[in-house]
């Protein structure tokens, strides 16, 4: 299997869309991967399907990892504090937040305060030297039209910061000189369903 030094990951987060969740069912599978029954339903379905924290944990990426890389998953509110375990899980070190400032569109989701922020979780294996240091860890790009996309100045500093080869897990689309992996995808790149089963089974 094809390893890579630089990896970067958007993960279908389990989140809820709207209150109209008991009415609707979820896809079964993502990405290849047949997903708990128990999380099949959903407040209102999203434009793609999501997994548990323990089927997002479970996948096999510290397999495609060089023994010395570099991981940004992004993350959201709700599971900032169960992505550090997920890198782990991963075969990664946390190292550092990042923080993507969106530019606020009136009330939306979130609580008390409206969410208009997301963040990228820079991580550590082994210890490949980055190309440059940055900075800043936050940023103000602007949103691309579709729910969930993130920007492509977010991949153009990536390359900007760390060696290739280059894989994007989750993937909406392709990128020149990155493979890709996910259902929107073509998919270059490959993650092992039966390590994908053996984790899974060490979780459950």
């Amino acid at each position: 299997m094809k390893q890579y030094r630089t990896i970067v990951a958007d993960p279908p987060w389990p989140l809820m869309a709207g209150p109209k969740a008991f009415q609707t069912r979820k896809p079964t599978r993502a990405h290849g991967i047949d997903l708990n029954p128990r999380y099949a339903a959903t407040t209102r379905p999203l434009a793609y399907a999501t997994m548990t924290l323990d089927e997002i944990a479970a996948l096999p990426v510290a397999h495609l990892a060089s023994p010395d890389a570099h991981l940004y998953l992004w993350t959201v509110n709700r599971h900032l504090e169960a992505t550090y375990d997920i890198a782990r899980a991963w075969g990664f070190t946390p190292s550092t937040l990042l923080t993507w400032c969106k530019e606020p569109r009136g009330i939306g989701l979130g609580g008390t305060f409206t969410l208009a922020s997301e963040w990228v979780l820079f991580c550590r294996r082994g210890s490949l030297k980055a190309n440059q240091r940055i900075d800043r860890n936050w940023w103000q790009w602007r949103r691309p039209p579709r729910h969930s996309e993130k920007p492509e100045a977010f991949l153009d500093l990536v390359e900007q910061i760390s060696p290739g080869p280059y894989v994007e897990l989750f993937a909406r689309r392709a990128r020149f000189g990155w493979d890709y992996w996910g259902d929107e995808s073509l998919g270059t790149a490959a993650l092992d369903k039966a390590r994908y089963v053996a984790e899974a089974g060490k979780r459950a």
